[in-house]
């Protein structure tokens, strides 16, 4: 009965860790910038 915390705090880690691997996984998507292939920025008037 006494390992239930341990169980607990186990399975916690490894959402964790699976909700950091997938973030990881998006950010990079994001820096990556597919669907601004090919945009130029416009040169802002001063």
């Amino acid at each position: 009965m006494d390992n239930t915390v341990y169980y607990i705090l186990g399975i916690v880690a490894l959402i964790y860790i699976a909700l950091s691997a997938f973030n990881r996984k998006r950010s990079k998507e994001r820096k990556s910038r597919k669907f601004m292939d090919g945009y130029d920025r416009k040169n802002k008037k001063k």
